[in-house]
């Protein structure tokens, strides 16, 4: 398999170093990170600034520019070739439920997806990078069962994205992996002020709401009774549901204005 590697923490953080370490013997492995931690960025692309690489002394690529940035340049030209698999991660920290949404780990697999490439977002569920040998290990043995089964697309040719959440845990006490929805959370917590040294009020984004919807079923659950999660995503925002009523609701603004 040739896999690319990417992240949202950072080229050097440990996450994406000990990913690669668990995925550098099964293909050829490319890693093209961010140069700074790059969390919550989503699918921002760079557009109004240049974008630089360099290289690190163990090899890994390193970009000024967001997640969606790496993954984005690797696969329109740095590259030269089209990788089987984006791997992005492993995150800091969960990105389950309303996580998803922001995630510069998802963002960046996201991206490999929007170009067709099957696409895996791994992380942690909680923050500090306890067990992360497991966590690794894990997602090695995922990546190591997709290639064995050929699973580099669905039957109907499309490429997968895939958002894995891996509980922070002794490898011997992770539970096997169960396929889920997202939840969702509580609003987040209120933004906190500070006041800077020049006297001008400074705003910080308040920590994720705690779980709301952790029913069985969802990510929250399945990683609570220490399940390693796996969440199928599509990009698609459309509400199907109600496309009928919106339907109806534009004939009646379009009548009242005639």
């Amino acid at each position: 398999m040739k896999i690319l590697i990417s992240n949202d923490d950072g080229f050097q953080a440990p996450g994406i170093v000990a990913l690669y370490e668990a995925l550098k013997d099964l293909g050829e492995v490319e890693v093209i990170a961010p140069e700074h931690n790059n969390s919550a960025k989503s699918n921002a692309l760079t557009l109004h600034s240049p974008l630089y690489v360099h290289r690190a002394a163990n090899g890994f690529r390193y970009v000024n520019g967001t997640p969606a940035d790496c993954v984005h340049i690797a696969l329109t030209g740095l590259l030269g070739y089209r990788p089987d698999l984006v791997v992005s991660g492993i995150n800091n920290g969960a990105n389950m439920g309303d996580d998803t949404i922001y995630s510069g780990t998802v963002g960046a697999a996201m991206e490999g997806y929007l170009f067709g490439v099957p696409a895996i977002a791994f992380s942690q569920t909680e923050k500090g990078w306890h067990h992360l040998d497991a966590a690794a290990a894990k997602a090695r043995e995922l990546v190591q069962q997709m290639g064995q089964h050929g699973l580099h697309g669905q039957n109907d040719g499309r490429p997968w994205l895939l958002n894995v959440n891996i509980p922070n845990r002794p490898l011997a006490d992770i539970k096997p992996m169960k396929v889920c929805r997202l939840g969702r959370r509580h609003l987040a917590e209120p933004v906190i002020t500070q006041t800077s040294p020049r006297g001008e009020t400074m705003y910080w984004i308040g920590a994720a709401g705690a779980a709301k919807d952790d029913a069985e079923g969802t990510d929250f659950h399945a990683t609570f009774q220490g399940h390693v999660s796996l969440t199928p995503l599509q990009v698609d925002l459309t509400d199907h549901d109600h496309l009928r009523y919106w339907a109806q609701t534009a004939a009646a603004l379009n009548g009242s204005g005639a």
